[in-house]
């Protein structure tokens, strides 16, 4: 990548053994970002930028990952495989981020053999910090023999935590054509998995995976959130440790 860093490729071969063959991944981050009031991608969350967190967290289930910029977007460090798709037309919502994912996943597929190749896409934005990959992992097995698998919570969809076959890049490119740029006319055209949340928390309890930071109060609450947890783990392993250690 040019405009990114290639300093944080760290995955091990026991890691990538966790992967989904054949699903790759699709990170949307060319939004303009005004109610955050600085760009989400570098806001620092667990000691990384927001955007190289969620690549390292989709990274644990599904590779390659394309990152979908804004044109011009400067981008923190990520890994040296990560592979970079810009949007080639603005104030298109997430079809054209989808559209441009979708795409260079395509070319990506066309120096494989047909064997290490991918046949579908999880998509998500870079505001979402606390990722499951557990989460993406269901969704995935949701897929089935659907082209789109997604969220729904009561008749709200959730485009950006949704899994699409490749196949759906020319319906993409007939309703960006078209201006019809709501992700429900794609559900509409082609054989749609829609899964009830609340089916998704036994991987995802509080259904984290879902919460996008669009706010400063939503960034501070999520980082409330993760400290929060990131203590209980930590006494928990403690804890752990100590009644190991007494047993011996």
């Amino acid at each position: 990548m040019s405009d990114a860093t290639n300093a944080m490729s760290g995955m091990t071969n026991a890691d990538s053994a966790h992967r989904v063959p054949g699903f790759a991944g699709i990170v949307l981050c060319g939004g303009k970002s005004s109610r955050m009031g600085q760009p989400k991608a570098w806001l620092p969350f667990g000691g990384e930028p927001m955007l190289t967190r969620i690549v390292r967290l989709l990274a644990e289930i599904v590779a390659p990952i394309v990152v979908v910029a804004a044109r011009d977007q400067k981008l923190p460090p990520l890994p040296g495989d990560v592979l970079l798709a810009r949007d080639e037309r603005d104030e298109q919502g997430p079809l054209e981020g989808l559209r441009c994912g979708l795409a260079k996943l395509t070319e990506w597929n066309a120096s494989r053999s047909s064997e290490s190749q991918v046949v579908a896409a999880y998509a998500t934005s870079c505001d979402v910090p606390l990722l499951e990959p557990t989460f993406v992992r269901r969704m995935i097995s949701e897929l089935g023999v659907h082209d789109v698998a997604v969220p729904i919570e009561a008749e709200f969809h959730h485009p950006l935590a949704a899994v699409y076959r490749l196949s759906v890049l020319p319906h993409l490119e007939d309703l960006l054509a078209a201006q019809r740029y709501r992700p429900v006319f794609l559900y509409e055209r082609v054989t749609t998995r829609r899964v009830d949340v609340e089916t998704l928390r036994d991987v995802d309890p509080e259904l984290s995976s879902l919460r996008n930071l669009n706010r400063p109060e939503d960034y501070e609450a999520a980082l409330s959130s993760f400290v929060a947890n990131s203590r209980l783990r930590i006494s928990v392993d403690e804890t752990s440790a100590r009644n190991s250690a007494s047993d011996t």
